[in-house]
């Protein structure tokens, strides 16, 4: 088909290739380019950079984990002997020996209380029973003076030299003294009873260590009013260790005195774990929890436990 075109018409076409042309045709490039940068991005693309592994994602695991055949139990870390160590008589305290940390031996001197007045009556109570043992020699001669009189007014009676009454006499003082003999002798008995009651109280102003371990804590001063039964130290042995944990009934049977089971410490950068042997399983069930106790000992190397502190025992899984 074929269009003819006026001149007029004609040079109005050139003047537009000219000058509009170009126009048109960068805007048909901005219009490609927006397109291309406004799609989004590929799955492809978006998979790839999601399933890149994190460098560094790999943690070595601690000895301490538990393994997929272990059964995980905790409970304090005990020790058999562990006490508080308390007044046994009122006073006052006059000094201190023993501060918390103090490693102690039994018997060995924690504080004293003022024992003043308990060391003048037991003063007294020895003079008493040395005056009382005194008094009962004596009263041992003199019998021993009227027997042997009664024995010579026998032998006058026999002879016909003394009358009866006379010899009754005798015989009546020498038993009479006898009796006064063993009333001295029960009063001696009671001053040395005295004596041994004061020499008990002069002991309890001495507030000693009742075994080997070492003082935990100290809750009295110098010159505090104590009265009886107040707490003043607090001593803790320090060996064996020992885990007292509850297993499931499951367990019963199966775990028994001698086995070998895994401690380790619950909090803390401990990533050790020690060994210990089961020394005492529960005869009976809890029916409340159906549970039984455990008692295990620590071995080896202790190292970093304290009494106290919280454990994981590691036993072996049962179906």
């Amino acid at each position: 088909m074929v269009i003819w075109l006026s001149a007029a018409q004609g040079l109005r076409m050139k003047t537009f290739l000219r000058t509009g042309a170009p126009i048109v045709a960068i805007a048909f490039w901005l219009m490609a380019n927006i397109a291309c940068t406004s799609s989004p991005a590929s799955p492809s693309s978006t998979v790839a950079a999601s399933s890149t592994p994190l460098a560094h994602a790999d943690v070595e695991p601690s000895t301490s984990a538990s393994q997929p055949n272990e059964f995980l139990a905790s409970g304090p870390i005990i020790v058999e002997n562990e006490v508080d160590v308390a007044a046994q008589r009122d006073g006052v305290v006059a000094k201190i020996s023993a501060e918390p940390g103090t490693a102690v031996k039994t018997g060995q001197l924690l504080a004293t209380l003022d024992d003043r007045q308990i060391s003048a009556d037991r003063e007294a109570a020895r003079a008493k029973t040395r005056s009382t043992e005194n008094d009962l020699k004596n009263w041992e001669a003199e019998a021993k003076v009227l027997e042997s009189d009664y024995a010579r007014a026998q032998k006058m009676w026999e002879a016909q030299i003394i009358p009866k009454e006379q010899l009754e006499h005798a015989r009546y003082k020498a038993e009479s003294d006898q009796w006064d003999v063993k009333r001295v002798s029960e009063l001696l008995t009671n001053a040395k009873a005295t004596e041994l009651s004061l020499e008990l109280e002069m002991e309890k102003t001495r507030i000693t260590a009742p075994f080997n371990g070492v003082v935990a804590r100290r809750y009295v001063r110098a010159g505090q009013s104590v009265v009886k039964n107040d707490r003043l130290f607090w001593v803790t042995a320090v060996a064996p260790l020992r885990i007292r944990v509850t297993l499931p009934e499951k367990f019963l049977g199966r775990v028994h005195p001698g086995t070998l089971v895994g401690i380790t410490v619950v909090e803390g950068s401990d990533p050790r774990r020690y060994r210990a042997k089961v020394i005492e399983v529960s005869p009976v069930v809890d029916p409340s929890s159906d549970t039984i106790e455990v008692l295990a000992e620590l071995t080896g190397d202790t190292a970093g436990l304290r009494p106290g502190m919280r454990a994981d025992l590691h036993v072996a899984n049962v179906p």
